[in-house]
């Protein structure tokens, strides 16, 4: 089957984003990748546990309790973070390969309005449904 460039294309091919729209999702990706990189430093900072004077302090129990909901405070979301991290450095290589927008399990389009809200996703919505159960 030819299509209006005559370029020759499977007929159930996926469609695919063209390459000039994926530049700014690219730029928009790498921005936020940078975000999250610096927020988990800062949090590293944040971290209690990482303040070596508490060592030398002889501390009242509730000054401990403080540090450790602190240091699980910063865990929790540096956990989180790195998630996201993950999930926007797979979505930047969907780019580069120009596959962004495409259902890594069922291999069809990820409906727009979910990539404008969720830009890193890499499943449409049936099948990260179908993942968190």
């Amino acid at each position: 089957m030819k299509n209006k460039s005559n370029k020759i294309t499977k007929k159930n091919e996926a469609p695919r984003f063209p390459a000039n729209l994926l530049v700014p999702v690219g730029h928009f990706l790498t921005a936020k990748l940078h975000t999250l990189e610096k927020r988990k430093k800062e949090l590293s900072n944040e971290d209690p546990f990482k303040d070596t004077s508490r060592l030398l302090d002889n501390a009242s129990p509730d000054a401990d309790a403080a540090e450790q909901f602190g240091h699980a405070r910063t865990s929790a979301i540096k956990t989180e973070i790195n998630r996201k991290i993950v999930q926007v450095r797979k979505a930047l290589t969907m780019v580069k390969i120009g596959k962004y927008g495409i259902c890594e399990e069922c291999g069809q389009m990820i409906d727009t309005d979910r990539l404008i809200i969720f830009p890193e996703a890499t499943l449409c919505a049936k099948d990260a449904r179908k993942r968190e159960k």
